[in-house]
C-alpha cells in the first residue's frame, strides 16, 4: 500500500522589480561590474524537503548593461554573447543539496553563448515576509564563479605588457525577491 504525502510544494514567479542579476570580471587591473536588466523566472520552492525544489531562469542577453554604451555593444556582438543569433541566457536546476535550513548548492544546467554546462550556485534563503499590500514574497540570493572560455566567449586583447585585457573567471550573483505565480 502507497500513501501520497502532501508537500508545501510553492511556485514563485521572480519579481524582476525587486531582484538583480549581476556579474564581474577582471579588466586590466581592476573589475568590472555590470547586470542584466531583462529575465524572468521561476522557483518551485518545497519548504519540507528543499532538495526536491526546481529553478528556472531565462535572461535577454541583449539587456546587458555595465554602466558603458561602447563596451555593451561590444559585449552583444559576435565576439561575446552574439545577441542577434543567441538571444538568451538560460540556468535550470537539475538537482538541489541541502547544508542548512538556509543554505543550499543548486546546481544546474547553464546555457550562454549557446554551450551548456553544469554549474553550482551557493544559495540562501533570506526568509518570507508579507509585503505592506499582503502579498508573500521569499527572498534568495546566489553566488558562482564560472570561466567564460568554458561557454565559447574567448574574446580578448594581448596586452603589451603580457598578459590579457579580460579575465577568464566571471563571478555571477542573483538576488532574487519571488512573489506565488498566479496561475
Amino acid at each position: 500500500m502507497t500513501t501520497a504525502i502532501a508537500t508545501a510544494t510553492t511556485t514563485y514567479s521572480i519579481d524582476k522589480a525587486h531582484s538583480e542579476v549581476s556579474f564581474q570580471v577582471r579588466h586590466l587591473l581592476t573589475k568590472v561590474r555590470g547586470r542584466f536588466s531583462d529575465f524572468n523566472g521561476t522557483i518551485e520552492f518545497d519548504v519540507e524537503n528543499p532538495e526536491r525544489s526546481l529553478v528556472d531562469v531565462e535572461i535577454r542577453a541583449a539587456s546587458i548593461d555595465t554602466n558603458e554604451r561602447d563596451r555593451d555593444a561590444h559585449l552583444r556582438s559576435a565576439d561575446f554573447f552574439d545577441v542577434e543569433k543567441i538571444p538568451v541566457l538560460t540556468f535550470r536546476s537539475t538537482k538541489i543539496r541541502r547544508y542548512s535550513d538556509e543554505r543550499f548548492a543548486v546546481t544546474g544546467d547553464l546555457t550562454i553563448h549557446g554551450v551548456t554546462r553544469s554549474v553550482s550556485f551557493e544559495a540562501s534563503l533570506l526568509g518570507t515576509a508579507k509585503d505592506p499590500w499582503g502579498n508573500e514574497r521569499i527572498a534568495f540570493e546566489a553566488e558562482t564563479t564560472i570561466n567564460r572560455k568554458d561557454f565559447g566567449l574567448t574574446w580578448n586583447a594581448a596586452l603589451e605588457t603580457g598578459g590579457f585585457l579580460v579575465g577568464d573567471d566571471v563571478k555571477i550573483s542573483l538576488s532574487v525577491q519571488a512573489v506565488p505565480a498566479r496561475v
